[in-house]
């Protein structure tokens, strides 16, 4: 059976499909500024019900002691994506505007095989530790740790990677026994959609165990973080919103996950391969259209090989012109929204005021009249002061920034609000081991080095975040800690 036949979405409440209380709201292709179809509008009162579903499951089911439940609920959800990988490819290519290669792998591929990790974590892991017997307190007593699932998980999710978010949220909260009620972004709602669809019709999950929201209104999710019925909020976004969702959260004193913007550094060092480097930098800044929170937007370099560095970044950018996200040679689609094309703009320009110049692109291709693309744009002239060079973006421009040596290029990749990630580029691994040590950020590669993987943490120091995804640190952020003494005879 095709999904979301109609193109139409409904809400996922109580293990029902339903529609939404306001009507729809359209999702609009980003390549071609079409209307695919529509998705349910959720209200206040229907969030409210899907809390309220979230909240009786758990409190009512055995669901979060049910680790076999558990494990074969999110193996049928793995396998009913597996089953319609093609559908699931062509909405993700036009809802997201992600390029066709990508959904090979962390667009859509790789996050639904990265479930499996979520499920064997849950199968092997310890739930209960022995302590043994102590005497504290001349009181004999035998202990015991408890991890114990959180309770109802909100999970608050973006538009720039679907698939991988919704499910790095969904997978782990799940396997570890709570409920989660899932809103994303309104630029995206079919991505999340569609889950509701394949886990009401092909699965086991209890009804209430997961509830899918789609909306037009942010106020709609904000709600998740004020409900005293929600134990945790888990949220993907902005820098300011997570500051939002904090601020809501602390009225009950939720637990809350952040994982934040980013303006991370690429440094390459005097005894790197400068012309390799460069490249390497501005082909990563470039696929999805630089729409990844992680992406290294600063490329700091040796400043006697400056102008080197920007032409070597510049001739690889110009070689990725935007292009059709279905084609299978495209590496930069379009943006996400003519607001967001628009925002980049006015980034780019603020570049030009403050003294800066475009080796190669500053705007949107001359040869493209519909779709919301931006050339790959390499800013040159400026320091780290910069407008360009402090917030994120979220468009593929590289701002190419000179260093004075290795401290210097430290310093530079550490004067930021922001802590997500971070590149080393040099021949001597051991000195670029180094240099990644003093680096004030949750990822760093170095030589290319792919730290993705559903085993590894992901997260940021400082504005980037709180809290770990992925790995089993992010397994372990949906559970409680529970110590229990009992008298010994």
């Amino acid at each position: 059976m095709a999904i979301l036949a109609g193109q139409e979405s409904r809400l996922l409440i109580g293990g029902k499909l339903v529609a939404g209380s306001l009507g729809t709201f359209p999702t609009v292709n980003p390549a071609t500024e079409e209307t695919l179809g529509v998705a349910a509008d959720a209200s206040a009162g229907d969030m409210d019900a899907a809390i309220e579903a979230a909240r009786r499951a758990f409190d009512d089911t055995d669901w979060s002691t049910d680790v076999e439940l558990r494990v074969r609920c999110i193996r049928q959800l793995q396998q009913v994506m597996r089953d319609h990988i093609e559908e699931l490819r062509a909405l993700t290519i036009a809802e997201v505007g992600a390029p066709r290669m990508l959904t090979a792998s962390a667009q859509l591929e790789g996050p639904v095989e990265d479930l499996s990790f979520c499920a064997n974590t849950a199968e092997s892991f310890q739930w209960t530790t022995d302590l043994g017997i102590a005497s504290p307190m001349g009181m004999k007593s035998q202990r015991t740790i408890a991890r114990e699932a959180i309770g109802v998980v909100g999970a608050i999710t973006p538009w720039n990677f679907p698939h991988q978010i919704n499910l790095a949220k969904i997978g782990p909260a799940l396997a570890a026994g709570n409920t989660l009620v899932l809103k994303p972004a309104p630029d995206t709602p079919w991505a999340a959609a569609v889950l509701g669809e394949l886990i009401a019709e092909h699965t086991d999950f209890p009804a209430g165990v997961i509830n899918i929201i789609t909306s037009s209104d942010h106020g709609v999710g904000a709600l998740l973080s004020t409900d005293p019925r929600v134990d945790m909020v888990s949220f993907t976004g902005s820098t300011a919103t997570g500051r939002a969702v904090m601020s809501d959260g602390a009225a009950t004193l939720k637990k809350v996950f952040l994982e934040l913007g980013g303006k991370s550094a690429f440094l390459v060092l005097d005894d790197a391969d400068l012309a390799g480097a460069c490249s390497m930098s501005a082909f990563t800044v470039s696929m999805h259209a630089g729409q990844g929170c992680a992406l290294t937007t600063r490329l700091v370099v040796p400043r006697k090989r400056y102008g080197e560095a920007v032409d070597s970044a510049a001739a690889t950018m110009r070689g990725l012109k935007p292009g059709d996200p279905t084609k299978p040679g495209t590496i930069c689609g379009p943006v996400i929204s003519a607001r967001q094309r628009d925002r980049i703009q006015g980034y780019l320009d603020s570049a030009i005021n403050e003294g800066g110049t475009f080796a190669c692109g500053g705007g949107r291709p001359a040869d493209r009249d519909t779709g919301f693309f931006i050339e790959p744009t390499v800013i040159a002239g400026l320091d780290n002061n910069a407008k360009v060079a402090r917030e994120e973006i979220f468009g593929p421009v590289l701002t190419v920034i000179a260093h004075d040596g290795d401290d210097d290029a430290v310093r530079i990749a550490n004067d930021s609000p922001y802590g997500l990630s971070g590149t080393v580029f040099s021949a001597d691994e051991q000195r670029a081991a180094g240099i990644a040590a003093r680096m004030r950020v949750g990822t760093v590669n170095i030589n290319g080095g792919v730290w993705y993987s559903a085993d590894m943490p992901f997260g940021g120091y400082k504005q980037s975040g709180i809290g770990r995804e992925m790995g089993l640190a992010g397994f372990e952020e949906y559970l409680e800690t529970k110590a229990i003494a009992t008298l010994a005879k």
